[in-house]
């Protein structure tokens, strides 16, 4: 039997609650009084991959809001919205719903994809912008069509979620284990435990979200020889203004740190490059103190420099 979105509302030293933005009702959790810091997660994953940054930002003097991205966990799962523009516009409408005209965002995977996009496409939104374990949008389309044995390669299993349902029901049967087995595969050795692996296998079997988070990958790779991606990327050539941290895992195979070094050619402002030994695709959870160190010292750096 499928779980429900319960699973989702795990209790810690945080608040749940819902958020109307763009009339799409999210899930966030939150902790903290300060200066808004919203922390997008990634595939295959939810809000609860940043469960660390929930308590280390709070004690920093930050409000710390981690939100369930369209299609996963608590969030609604409407059948369109995929595409980066729309996503974007879901997360600076979030923003908005939280009281404020800004914020602080720190985006993991297509989290960190979106945190991009968000800094071209509304800038007054993005105080400073965080992209973890996500090169810059055009770095990766790029990548993909220039370096087929390195990102390529490590892009083969998005390429398999072209297919129609097909793999929507390989990432549900036998409990969500190919869910597993990704965080296994993406990570350093030894990361995740057999709790935590539990944990995101539930949650991706709620009903629908294993279909949701696949119009991500279906979205990104249908749209390169259309006219909707092609404007996308016409866009996405403006250099983002916000003062930007990229934080990126050494044993990241996933998005090879390749791929992602060079994205500062597109930030016009401060960019800080930190490549974290010892991590895979998922820093934030693997080396939580090291992480956090990074991110609370840039933070803290009133004009960061390079």
């Amino acid at each position: 039997m499928a779980p429900d979105e319960s699973v989702v509302e795990i209790e810690g030293p945080w608040t749940h609650r819902a958020v109307h933005a763009g009339g799409t009702r999210f899930h966030v959790v939150e902790a903290g009084e300060g200066p808004l810091v919203l922390l997008l997660h990634g595939f295959p994953q939810f809000w609860w991959t940043w469960r660390n940054q929930l308590v280390s930002l709070p004690k920093a003097g930050y409000r710390a809001v981690a939100a369930d991205l369209r299609g996963y966990g608590g969030s609604d799962k409407p059948p369109r919205g995929y595409d980066l523009p729309t996503l974007a516009a879901d997360a600076t409408g979030l923003i908005r719903a939280l009281g404020e005209t800004g914020a602080i965002v720190v985006g993991h995977d297509w989290g960190g994809l979106l945190a991009w996009t968000m800094a071209v496409l509304d800038p007054k939104c993005v105080h400073r912008l965080v992209a973890v374990s996500a090169p810059h949008p055009l770095r990766l389309r790029k990548a993909l069509l220039t370096d087929p044995f390195g990102q390529l390669r490590a892009s083969r299993q998005a390429l398999g979620h072209q297919l129609p349902l097909l793999p929507e029901h390989r990432l549900r049967r036998r409990e969500g284990a190919l869910v597993g087995r990704l965080l296994d595969d993406w990570s350093r050795p030894g990361w995740p435990d057999a709790e935590t692996a539990r944990t995101y296998r539930e949650a991706f079997r709620i009903p629908a979200v294993a279909h949701c988070a696949l119009e991500y990958h279906r979205w990104f790779g249908r749209s390169q020889l259309r006219p909707d991606g092609r404007r996308y990327a016409r866009a996405m050539r403006t250099a983002v203004e916000a003062p930007t941290l990229h934080l990126h895992g050494a044993l990241d195979p996933r998005a090879l740190p390749r791929t992602a070094h060079g994205s500062g050619r597109y930030v016009a402002a401060p960019y800080r490059w930190r490549l974290l030994e010892g991590a895979g695709h998922f820093p934030h959870e693997e080396i939580p103190d090291v992480f956090d160190t990074e991110l609370l010292g840039w933070l803290a750096d009133p004009e960061p420099e390079r």
